[in-house]
């Protein structure tokens, strides 16, 4: 099957063809034509496998028929980094229409904002908060939409943001076609799917199973030892494009800074770095400025960044679907990427529930001439960063 079977406009082929789409990943082979048709669908995929195509493109098909100037589509996301890509797909597989879209969040001034609601824009892609704001302050008219889409509902859910999602919905029309994406299915994100879908539609790929491309292993760990165990893995790895998870903001800073006094170019992405400053890290990242980035879990939904070959957890996420989608950001596009976790003993309980995910004891590694015995106050002071070191090999 390939993109033309799909009958899309002719106006969108350009675009299709500039991204070099050329087979449908499973997701968009089974959820564009039931968007399409018009149905409301509840689409459950792992991260990495093409879900966002699977919404914009039915939603471009849509607009290019009909009246312009007004909000016609609502894409609503957890995050302003899932956003603004969000934003750039429509744009790149929008090229040769006249559609535009526009990114609603918070972090950034309001006004540029409200300019674009002024002028009027096809498709709004915003973060609950703010998109509130607007709507209460009369900048926002939702009157029009025709098309709602829910993105990692499970996530906004995590996040706290189910309230400001219902509040949302009270103010789109009720004879709507609603697309609903979630990893998971938890009772609340069940019920939000019964209140706010009719007759859903129900696609599901690769569920609760990480990527088949990327490659496990856990290094076992003192607490006291991550740190010195972290910057010697870096010495031994391929550092071309590192993605490093830590469970908190302090922490991704603390390890951003230490990392690149050993020579390493080094940025960091989370909650208490301005939305420039996270834009400018994750544009440096992708472009190869910087080879390494630290990151709090907002950077582990929807990141688009196909060419990271490692991602290490520093430390364990606190829930199964969290690692997933860690992991889910190298291994993508059939590329082949590797996964590093520190394990301490806290962690043996999250370890088993993965193992018994994907159906199989993950690896332990052990690193070679790493001091295990080390006591707790010699990781205050890392060795300074070898020119010269030894890449490791990693099974496949």
């Amino acid at each position: 099957m390939n993109f033309s079977e799909f009958n899309l406009d002719a106006r969108l082929m350009p675009g299709i063809a500039r991204e070099g789409y050329v087979t449908p990943t499973p997701i968009q082979a089974q959820a564009i034509p039931i968007a399409l048709a018009g149905h409301d669908l509840i689409g459950t995929a792992q991260t990495g496998t093409g879900k966002t195509a699977a919404f914009v493109l039915p939603i471009l098909n849509k607009l290019l028929s009909g009246s312009q100037r007004r909000s016609r589509a609502l894409i609503v996301t957890p995050t302003r980094e899932l956003a603004e890509q969000i934003h750039e797909t429509i744009r790149a597989l929008g090229t040769g229409t006249r559609l535009r879209s526009a990114t609603i969040y918070g972090g950034v001034g309001a006004n540029p904002q409200i300019k674009a609601l002024r002028q009027g824009v096809e498709i709004l892609v915003a973060c609950p908060g703010r998109l509130l704001d607007h709507i209460n302050q009369g900048y926002a008219d939702l009157s029009g939409i025709e098309v709602l889409v829910l993105d990692e509902a499970d996530r906004m859910l995590d996040m706290g943001f189910l309230p400001d999602v219902k509040r949302i919905l009270k103010h789109v029309p009720q004879q709507r076609q609603t697309l609903l994406f979630s990893a998971t299915f938890p009772p609340k994100i069940e019920e939000l799917a019964s209140q706010s879908l009719h007759k859903p539609q129900r696609v599901a790929v690769g569920l609760s199973k990480p990527v088949h491309t990327v490659s496990h292993a856990l290094f076992p760990v003192a607490p006291h030892l991550k740190t010195p165990m972290l910057l010697a893995l870096l010495k031994q790895t391929d550092t071309d494009s590192v993605l490093i998870f830590t469970r908190t903001k302090h922490r991704a800073e603390r390890l951003s800074r230490q990392i690149g006094r050993l020579g390493y170019k080094v940025t960091s992405l989370h909650s208490n770095r301005s939305q420039n400053q996270r834009q400018t890290s994750l544009n440096g990242f992708k472009s190869g400025k910087y080879q390494i980035m630290v990151a709090t879990d907002i950077a582990a939904r929807g990141l688009d960044v196909e060419s990271v070959s490692h991602v290490i957890n520093f430390d364990m996420p606190d829930t199964a679907d969290a690692y997933i989608h860690r992991i889910g950001r190298t291994g993508r596009a059939q590329r082949s990427g590797d996964a590093f976790t520190l394990m301490t003993p806290e962690d043996n309980a999250m370890v088993k529930t993965l193992e018994k995910i994907m159906g199989r004891r993950l690896p332990r590694e052990i690193l070679e001439g790493f001091d295990y015995q080390q006591p707790a106050n010699s990781s205050q002071h890392p060795p300074r960063r070898r020119e010269s070191r030894q890449t490791v090999h990693h099974r496949r």
